[in-house]
């Protein structure tokens, strides 16, 4: 990778806050760009349009969906922003480049049923594992939290008797997240389990301790315990993941009358048009209803 791509992960990281995780995703589309480049004899000081557009091109001959390459090219036009910022060069050659036409998937979730069926089936499991996921599962289902604030949250978040949760989310901003009764009785019982997560008896910082490198819960674990618990609900684990779980809890808020500016704040959205999709499920599901149920619908 070239230094300026190195340059612009280093800004990203320190004027905007960005998350390992982000970077590492910008880091991976500037490696397949700049190689793609680099085979046409071009580079990122001499890149024009035409070059752009013809890895938009590429990508779509190797199969990659719209909204892939749309994710790309905006990596790219911000990449080519921070040259022509920084003076690297004095154009920026993604300005007249058409991002690719996509349409907009609606999230998946889970009914209330499907839910209940999860949260059941993690009360039912028993000793300190059992305390763990029915925690994990209904401070997930409570607050909409992103899977990795809540593998990090750190230990201090979480404040005896307080009916709240204090999150930091991406580019580090702070937010309260209220909790349910359900889950801060799930959060007391799992606190008396608690220990028996800690790598070699030692505190951790962490809420979730765990003895990997990272020192908290993984990711990759939370997911593949859900895929065990949705066998265990008689659930698809397919259609089971930390994310749809978040779908879940912003679709059923709304569906029960919640705000949408509640809902935006909960969630940590900084814009509300991102909020906003959840609005598109419930219409869908009311369009379904009224298919299926109403009785004008039907053809005599």
């Amino acid at each position: 990778m070239s230094a300026l791509a190195e340059s612009f992960l280093e800004m990203l990281a320190a004027e905007r806050g960005a998350a390992a995780n982000t970077r590492a995703a910008y880091e991976r589309d500037l490696r397949d760009y700049e190689a793609f480049l680099a085979a046409r004899g071009a580079d990122a000081r001499t890149a024009q349009d035409r070059d752009v557009s013809a890895y938009l091109s590429h990508l779509a001959a190797g199969g990659a969906k719209p909204s892939t390459a749309a994710r790309r090219l905006s990596a790219l036009r911000q990449f080519h922003h921070f040259l022509h910022a920084e003076g690297v060069r004095a154009d920026d050659p993604t300005g007249a480049v058409d991002a690719p036409k996509r349409g907009r998937p609606l999230p998946k979730i889970l009914s209330e049923e499907d839910v209940d069926r999860l949260l059941a089936a993690a009360s039912a499991a028993s000793g300190a594992e059992g305390a763990r996921l029915s925690c994990l599962l209904e401070l997930l289902y409570a607050t909409g939290l992103r899977v990795s604030e809540l593998v990090t949250l750190p230990l201090a978040a979480v404040r005896r008797d307080e009916p709240f949760l204090m999150v930091k989310g991406k580019g580090g901003r702070e937010r309260l997240t209220p909790l349910s009764e359900p889950a801060r009785a799930a959060l007391a019982d799992y606190r008396d389990a608690r220990t028996a997560f800690l790598p070699n008896g030692r505190e951790s910082r962490y809420l979730f301790p765990s003895r990997s490198k990272q020192g908290h819960l993984t990711r990759q674990r939370f997911g593949q315990l859900l895929k065990e618990l949705a066998l265990q609900a008689g659930l698809d684990p397919k259609k089971v993941s930390p994310h749809v779980l978040r779908h879940a809890f912003a679709s059923h808020l709304l569906a029960h009358g919640a705000d949408l500016r509640a809902v935006q704040k909960m969630l940590g959205h900084a814009d509300i048009s991102t909020t906003q999709i959840y609005t598109h499920v419930l219409d869908e599901r009311l369009k379904r209803l009224v298919a299926e149920k109403h009785p004008l619908a039907k053809t005599r």
